[in-house]
């Protein structure tokens, strides 16, 4: 059975720091790409950061380079995302994602607000 759950968000004023947390079971976690993605009010759903695989390359949307950093931890199937500098726009739920070969798995999402 494959469950993907994300925890860690919550409210944070703007310039702190939030870290959420993607755990993960039921595939081979170190074979496939991870993701965070969010959506915001009345917005599409962007990417975020991507992690391609175990060892494998990240990549960050420009609006959060520099502030954010997905990280892997394998033997623990779980995939980070350290959020610094957050701004009010930063405000979304965010969602982890697991792709290989046409597969693709999604957890139910976590809140992160950004406000004073």
């Amino acid at each position: 059975q494959v469950q993907i759950v994300e925890s860690g968000g919550g409210l944070v004023q703007p310039g702190g720091s939030l870290r959420l947390s993607c755990s993960a079971s039921g595939f081979t976690f170190s074979l496939y790409a991870m993701s965070w993605y969010r959506q915001a009010p009345g917005k599409e759903r962007e990417l975020v950061a991507v992690h391609t695989r175990a060892g494998g390359n990240t990549n960050y949307a420009d609006s959060v380079k520099g502030r954010f950093t997905i990280s892997r931890v394998n033997a623990k199937n779980t995939v980070y995302l350290q959020m610094n500098s957050l701004k009010p726009e930063d405000t979304a739920v965010y969602y982890c994602s697991a792709v290989r070969n046409g597969n693709n798995y999604w957890g139910q999402g976590t809140q992160v607000t950004v406000s004073s």
